[in-house]
C-alpha cells in the first residue's frame, strides 16, 4: 500500500489523511504538538453561524481514530522530501509522497509595544477570549471593550503585508459574543477597513450594527496607556471624520493575524520548494495547480500556503489528497 507523509495534524492534514485513506492508501500524520488538532483545539466558536469549533474537531479526530490511521504525536519534522520525512530524534519515516499542511503561525502582540499586550492585564488577543469564551467568560465583566483589528496584519513595520483575511470576521463574531454575555458593555471595533469576503459575513457585520448595538470606528489606535481608576486610555484617530479620539476602556482586544511558521525556509531548502514574499509556501500554480508545490510529489493544503478560513482549508485538503492519489497512479 502507497504511503504519503503528511506534515501537520491540525484540520488540514486530518482531513487529508481521512480522504487518502478512503481512497485506499496509508496516510502517516506527523504532529509537532502532544495531540491532534493545531489552533483549532484552543477555539470556541466559528463564524459565521457561531457553530462549536469543538464539535469539527471532535468529529474529525473521532473519524481519524476509527480509521486507524498512523498518527505521529509530539514530533518535529527538521527536513523531508517526496520520500521520507527526518524527525528531530534522528528517527526517518518513508514515504511514496508528501502533503505540507504545516499551519501557521499567531502573530506575536508584543511585537507592537504600543498596545501593551504582556504589559498591561486590560489587553489581550483575539485567541485570549477564545480562550476565555472557553473557559466561561472575562474574569470581571466590563463597561467598555475595544476590538483593535490588523495587528500583525498589512503593516509593513513588522514585514507583515497581506491580509490574513479572518480577523475582520473573527472580530464581530467576538463582539457579539461578548455583547451577548455581557449587554451593558459598550463595544467598539476600530478597523483599517471592514472586509466582509465571505457567505454571510456581511449579514453578520449588519447584524452586529443593527441589532447588537457594536460601534465601528475607521481609524488605529496609536497607543494604549493604563489610568489610575485601573482602567486603560486608548488614543486613535477617526479617520472618516478627521478627529482624534480618547476613550477609556476596560479591556483592549487585539484582533492579531496569521503569519508564516519560522521554519518554513528550512523546510523549503530541504524539499526544494518555494516560498510567497509573505514567507508562506508558494504553489506551482494559483489557479490550475494551486496544491501542488514546486517538487514533485509534494502537496500543499491549508494555511501552509496563505491565511484561509476553516472551511477553505478543508476543501483544499481533500483537493491536495485527491492531487497526491492520482499522482500514486503512475508511480
Amino acid at each position: 500500500m502507497k504511503r504519503v507523509i503528511i506534515i501537520g495534524g491540525g484540520i488540514a492534514g486530518m482531513r487529508s489523511a481521512l480522504r487518502l485513506a478512503e481512497a485506499g492508501l496509508h496516510p502517516v500524520l506527523i504532529e509537532r504538538d502532544a495531540e491532534l488538532g493545531g489552533k483549532l483545539r484552543n477555539w470556541h466558536a466559528l463564524f459565521p453561524d457561531f457553530t462549536q469549533a469543538a464539535g469539527v474537531l471532535d468529529e474529525l479526530r473521532t473519524a481519524v481514530a476509527r480509521r486507524g490511521i498512523e498518527v505521529h504525536t509530539g514530533c518535529t519534522v527538521r527536513r523531508f522530501d517526496a520520500r521520507s520525512a527526518e524527525l528531530a530524534d534522528g528517527s526517518r519515516l518513508e514515504g511514496d509522497a508528501a502533503i505540507l499542511a504545516s499551519g501557521f503561525t499567531l502573530f506575536d502582540a508584543r511585537i507592537k509595544e504600543e498596545y501593551g499586550y504582556g504589559l498591561y492585564e486590560q489587553v489581550c488577543t483575539s485567541a485570549d477570549i477564545e480562550r476565555m469564551l472557553n473557559e466561561g467568560g472575562l474574569p470581571a465583566a466590563p463597561r467598555r471593550i475595544a476590538f483593535l483589528h490588523c495587528v500583525g496584519s498589512r503593516d509593513e513595520k513588522v514585514c507583515q503585508k497581506h491580509c490574513s483575511r479572518v480577523c475582520c470576521i473573527t472580530g464581530v463574531k467576538q463582539a457579539m459574543e461578548l455583547k451577548k454575555r455581557y449587554p451593558e458593555a459598550e463595544i467598539f471595533n476600530f478597523y483599517m477597513d471592514i472586509r466582509m469576503f465571505g457567505p454571510g459575513y456581511e449579514e453578520l457585520y449588519r447584524e452586529a450594527q443593527l441589532h447588537s448595538n457594536i460601534h465601528f470606528i475607521r481609524g488605529r489606535i496609536s497607543e494604549a496607556a493604563p489610568t489610575f481608576d485601573g482602567r486603560l486610555q486608548i488614543k486613535a484617530e477617526d479617520t472618516l471624520t478627521g478627529r482624534p479620539l480618547r476613550m477609556s476602556v476596560d479591556l483592549l482586544v487585539l484582533l492579531v493575524g496569521m503569519r508564516a511558521n519560522a521554519d518554513n525556509a528550512a523546510l523549503a531548502a530541504s524539499a526544494g520548494l518555494e516560498l510567497a514574499p509573505s514567507g508562506f509556501f508558494a504553489p506551482r500554480d494559483p489557479f490550475l495547480g494551486n496544491v501542488r508545490s514546486a517538487a514533485e510529489g509534494i502537496f500543499l493544503a491549508g494555511t501552509a500556503t496563505a491565511p484561509k478560513t476553516i472551511g477553505e482549508t478543508l476543501n483544499e485538503a481533500i483537493a491536495a489528497a485527491d492531487a497526491a492519489a492520482e499522482y500514486l497512479k503512475t508511480r
